[in-house]
């Protein structure tokens, strides 16, 4: 099967159009599909939206081809991505709400805050998430930033179906000390459990966006939380560029080409 790349372009929204397109997808995604809670405004105008979108930079990957004739709906990927130095000028850092992310901000390097990440169910499972990372990479690169971090998420609020999932990432994918994140204690939910687990059941229930990044080398923060209002389970990811191993920084890198 072949796929047409050129009818992809990725670029950071520059315009209120494009942000809420970014928006309309999103309520697909985390409303339609997943479950999440949504005003009556947001109801009305399908799309999803929070305080800190205004602070975000919008990455997204727009269907060129596409025949929608709404012109909100030509999104068909989307990222946000919140730099530390406008976190700390505005309104701090979305996973503050969740987790205690004071392991990062003492850190003192360029951090970027990854967050609602989504596409389109009928770009899934071709190029469109390879294409967002490839710009993300670029993102990334062009201004220096050595930790990347967000909450990933688990469908549905009940984490004990994904007991085995959790306990495995919290033993083989635990965050080093000087970045361990620690989710908050309202809604903290402990990922280490007693005994032996499935190994390879558990890597199956992992979503693979966490997967994707554990393999860049990513670690997860320490618990989970559990996101009512989303209708999730949230581990937090972290991912520092400098240990990332030289097979994985290589391939990052080559993003910015391809």
């Amino acid at each position: 099967m072949s796929v047409n790349l050129s009818r992809y372009q990725v670029k950071l929204a520059d315009c209120a159009e494009e942000v809420a397109a970014a928006q309309r997808l999103r309520y697909r995604v985390f409303v339609e599909e997943m479950g999440a809670e949504a005003t009556p405004d947001q109801r009305a105008a399908r799309r999803e939206w929070d305080a800190f979108d205004g602070w975000f930079d919008h990455l997204l990957l727009v269907d060129r081809a596409s025949t929608a004739g709404d012109p909100l709906d030509r999104v068909v990927g989307a990222y946000r991505l919140l730099r530390d130095e406008v976190a700390r000028s505005g309104p701090g850092f979305y996973g503050a709400s969740e987790y205690d992310l004071g392991p990062i901000l003492c850190d003192g390097r360029r951090s970027l805050e990854l967050g609602r990440s989504c596409v389109a169910k009928e770009h899934r499972g071709g190029p469109a998430m390879h294409l967002l990372w490839n710009g993300l990479a670029e993102y990334v690169l062009d201004r220096r930033i050595e930790i990347l971090f967000g909450v990933a998420s688990f469908a549905g609020a009940d984490p004990a179906p994904y007991a085995e999932a959790l306990a495995y990432l919290h033993r083989h994918h635990l965050a080093p000390e000087d970045l361990r994140v620690r989710a908050r204690a309202e809604a903290y939910v402990a990922m280490e459990t007693p005994g032996e687990i499935d190994e390879k059941r558990a890597r199956k229930m992992i979503p693979p966006l966490i997967n994707a990044y554990l393999r860049l080398g990513g670690w997860v923060g320490e618990g989970a939380f559990v996101d009512r209002r989303f209708n999730t389970v949230d581990v937090c990811v972290v991912m520092d560029t400098t240990r990332m191993t030289e097979r994985y920084r290589s391939f990052y890198e080559r993003g910015r080409a391809a």
